[in-house]
This record gives structure tokens, sequence and C-alpha cells, in this order.
């Protein structure tokens, strides 16, 4: 029989130290109540709720400028969706190898990298992991933002929608009423998020279905005034046609790129896994939600932009942000209401996949600091800095240079994990021992050197070759040197994930030798099945 936990229990509530197997206490700079085990009774997340949480993930402004940014390099709407296709099915290799974690032990991802990196080392990839996630962060809030002030707009008209842009220094030149809707929808995120996982998870549950159902009505709508006229991104041919110039130039990196966009979910799913009510649970809810749902928006996507430049007579370059689209639109509640669209996909994306992990991440750095709340406070004004609207200021830049450059770092970190919980521990892990500084995974003052020393040679072999292309003008379109950082390396930056991965992998395998195939899993409290009851 399942046990019970009290019915007030959260996963933010206080809880006291506990003890490890031994009667040890556990390190209170390793615990706090948001980074402990979930007591079994609270992992009720069936198949429906993964499959759910990655619609209204992938449902997104950013998932549509992805699409549209793989046609406006030159490729047509085939091999566009066959690039993203491809890419997420590769990506959700290593998606479901580490939510096995999240499952079995019921801990997230910065605990889960204890095992690898130690104790201590662990605060290496969860930092790196939190700070590509507040990025994201603010990329999503940015595009929800947008979709506010032309909603405002729509409803206040030009005084609100032609406010003139005011020069705010190295920030930027930007409307104030473009600044304050993106402060308004932070703020709304962070009012949400503090109600914790079930709110999340209910929002969700809700806003998925509404943003699909107003796109669909979308395109349903420009199909009726297009007469059947699927536009001309459906019917115009490649600019790269299918020979060696798409498969050796374009399609390498553009396929990392596609992985990277959800390649540091990959790691740190066991945030969400920890709730999964079994394996297959978490198994079947994903293998399905990912690949399937990023084709069907990528292809909604590439349709509506495709249909609506075909309605109002623009060209297909002018219509690649969701907002610009909606902006078309004749009338003013119908601009207000595809706005408020917006701004729905992007809060339910952000929550789940930008806020969540970096907060807990932060936590897992500074505990006795850090809460969940704090670490989201921290994560918001983080993913601001980057300042996003530069970030996405071309297609090019977002692509080659934001996906593809941290995608090649991140990859590395996911050879490192699987390596040692696939490979090395088969699986089992001590939980009580990922709180304590003097148990199975100390190492060498918390730090396991031969983590550190593989994920910096696959980042390196993966990244070292970063490089800029030239545009039409013959101008340099990335901060890279055009040879590559290394030229000797530059071959292989078109492929920086996958290097990443494989050569992180490896090296930690020969370097982790004489640790292999000893392990043996203890819960949390040494039972057969953990038992750590959260206090009301």
């Amino acid at each position: 029989m399942r046990a019970k936990a009290p019915k007030t229990a959260s996963l933010g509530d206080p809880a006291p130290i506990p003890l490890d197997e031994h009667g040890h206490a556990v390190e209170a700079s390793l615990y706090n109540a948001d980074l402990r085990p979930i007591h079994p009774a609270m992992r009720t997340w069936t198949s429906r709720v993964y499959l759910t949480l990655w619609v209204a993930m992938c449902m997104n402004p950013a998932t549509w400028t992805l699409a549209a940014s793989l046609i406006a390099l030159g490729m047509n709407w085939v091999q566009a969706l066959f690039t993203i296709v491809l890419a997420n099915l590769i990506v959700l290799i290593p998606m479901l190898l580490n939510s096995h974690a999240g499952a079995k032990h019921g801990i997230s991802f910065p605990v889960f990298a204890r095992a690898a990196y130690g104790v201590r080392g662990a605060n290496l990839p969860a930092v790196m992991r939190g700070l590509v996630a507040c990025g994201w962060f603010g990329i999503q809030t940015w595009f929800g933002g947008l979709g506010l002030n032309l909603a405002l707009g729509a409803a206040i008209g030009p005084s609100w929608s032609q406010a003139q842009p005011v020069d705010f220094g190295f920030i930027g030149t930007l409307p104030v009423t473009t600044l304050a809707c993106y402060l308004i929808v932070l703020a709304l995120q962070v009012a949400v998020i503090y109600k914790g996982f079930e709110s999340l998870r209910r929002f969700q549950q809700i806003a998925a279905p509404v943003v699909v159902g107003a796109v669909l009505l979308l395109i349903v709508v420009l199909l009726f005034k297009t007469g059947g006229d699927l536009g001309p991104v459906m019917s115009q041919p490649s600019k790269l046609g299918w020979g060696s110039h798409f498969w050796l130039a374009v399609f390498p990196i553009s396929l990392m790129a596609n992985i990277a966009f959800w390649s540091t979910l990959s790691l740190n799913m066991p945030d969400f896994t920890r709730f999964a009510e079994n394996q297959q649970a978490q198994r079947r809810g994903q293998a399905w939600g990912l690949p399937a749902t990023m084709l069907v928006v990528s292809l909604m996507a590439i349709l509506a932009t495709s249909l609506a430049s075909q309605h109002y007579g623009v060209t297909a370059a002018e219509l690649w942000n969701p907002d610009e689209l909606v902006s078309h639109f004749g009338s003013r509640i119908a601009i207000f209401v595809g706005a408020l669209a917006i701004v729905v996909s992007s809060v339910q994306t952000n929550m789940a996949a930008n806020l969540v992990s970096p907060a807990l991440d932060f936590a897992n750095a500074l505990p006795k600091l850090i809460t969940f709340r704090r670490g989201v406070l921290v994560s918001v004004a983080l993913g601001t800095l980057i300042l996003p609207w530069k970030l996405l200021a071309s297609p090019e830049t977002y692509v080659f240079v934001w996906l593809g450059f941290y995608g090649g770092v991140m990859g590395a970190v996911g050879g490192v994990l699987t390596s040692d919980y696939w490979l090395a521990r088969k699986t089992e892990l001590r939980v009580p021992e990922l709180y304590i500084l003097d148990g199975h995974y100390h190492f060498t003052s918390g730090w396991n050197v031969r983590a550190v020393i593989a994920t910096a040679v696959g980042a390196f072999v993966a990244v070292g070759g970063a490089y800029s292309t030239l545009g039409p003008n013959g101008e340099k379109s990335g901060p890279f040197p055009v040879d590559g950082v290394i030229p000797l390396l530059k071959p292989l930056y078109d492929y920086n994930w996958i290097v990443a991965f494989l050569v992180a992998m490896a090296v930690y395998w020969v370097l982790a030798a004489h640790r292999r195939n000893s392990h043996h899993t203890v819960p949390f409290d040494g039972t057969p099945a953990p038992t750590l009851t959260p206090s009301a």
C-alpha cells in the first residue's frame, strides 16, 4: 500500500534535517525542503500530465520562431520539419535517460548531479544549466511582453502602440510601454510560480488546449480567406537544394541548434519526473509528448506564416515573430485575443522550463541562503540582464550563436551524467549520501575531478572550433572568427552537441573505470521504498 503524506504537505514546506541510514545528520549546507526526495505519496503525475506538460512547453513563441528561422536560412518547409523532428528524437534519448533517476529515486537534477560531480562539484553543472535557463527565461518573457504590448495597443489605441522609443544606454532603445509590458509579464510569472508546482500543473492543463485551439482557429480562418491557397512558403523550393551544401554546410549546425533547443531541459527533467507515479508514466508521456508536439507546433507555425504571407501580401520574413503576424490582423479585437494567446503561451512555457529548474539550481548552490522562491528572483534578474531583445535581433544570431554554442557545452554535462548513472553505477544510488559531506559522493573535497575533466574535454572539443559565417556583403555574422577559434576543431562545431556528449561520456568512462559495478541503491531512509514524510 502506498504511504500517505499529510494533505497539507508541499514541496516548499519546512522539513527537519533528516538522518541517513546510519543515523548521521544530513549536512545542512546540502539540504533544504526544496531539495529533499519526494515522498512516494506525492509521486502522482501520470502519462497524461507529462504529455500536457510537453504540449504546454512546446506551444510557445520561441518554438514558432525556431521553425520560421530555419526557412529564413534557406530551407523549404520539408527540410525544416525534417530537421526539427530528427533533432527532437535525438534529444529525447538523453532526456529519458536522465528522467529515470528522478522517477526511481525521487530526486531533482541538482541532487542527481551530486552522484557524478560530487556533493560540492554538482554546483558546476547546476549553475551552468541554471544560467542557460535564465537566458531562455528572458527570451520567453520578451516574447510575452511583446504580446502584452500588442494587446494593450489594440485595447488602448495609438497613444500606447505608437509610443516613441527611449534610449536606455547599454540596455537599448525601447519604448517605455514595451519595457513596462516585459516587466508586467515577468511579475505575473513570479506570482504564479510562487504558489507551487500544483498551481503550475493546473495552469498548464487549462492554458495548453486554449493556446492550441487559438492557433488552429487562426489557421482555419486564414485558409478560408485565402481560398485554400497554402501560400508561398508551402510551395517555394529550397534555396539550399538537397545537395552537399545543404547536408554538409547548413543541416548539421541547424540540427545541433534544434537539439540544443531542449538540451538543457534534457538534463533537468528529474526536477519533474521525481513526481512520476512510475517509470512508465514519465517515459510514455515524454516519448509521445516531445517529438509529436514539436512536429505539430512547427507545422502549424510554418503553415500559419505561409497563409498570412499570402493573405496580407507581405513576405514571410516579416512574419517570423508571432507578434508581427498578429499585428497584421485587421480587427482590434482579433489582435487583442491573438496577442493574449502569445502571452499565455510564453508564460506557460517559461514557468515550467525556465523558472523551476534554475531556481532549484541556485538553491542547490547555496541551500542555507537561497530557497526555491529566492532562486526564482535570482533567475528573473539574470534573465533580464542578458538583454533578450538584442539576442533576438536576427535569426542567424539566435540559431548559430545562442543555440549552437551553449548546446555544445551542455552536451558535455549530459555525457558525464549518462556515463556515470547508466554505465558506471547501473542506475543505483545511495540517496542518503547525496546529502552528507563524508559519504560516498564526497570524492576530493566534495568534487569529482574526473567528471570536471570529462566535461571540460567534451566542451573544448565541441565548441573550440566555434566560427561565424559571412553575410552576402562579406560581413561577419557573429562574434567568432570565420576560420574558427581553433581552426583544427572547426569541422566538429557543426556537430557540437553530439561531439560534446560522446567525448565527455567516453572520457568519463575511462577515468571512472575503478568505480564501475560497485554500487547498490540505498533509499533515503534505508528501506526498500523511500518513506520520507514531508512535515506539515
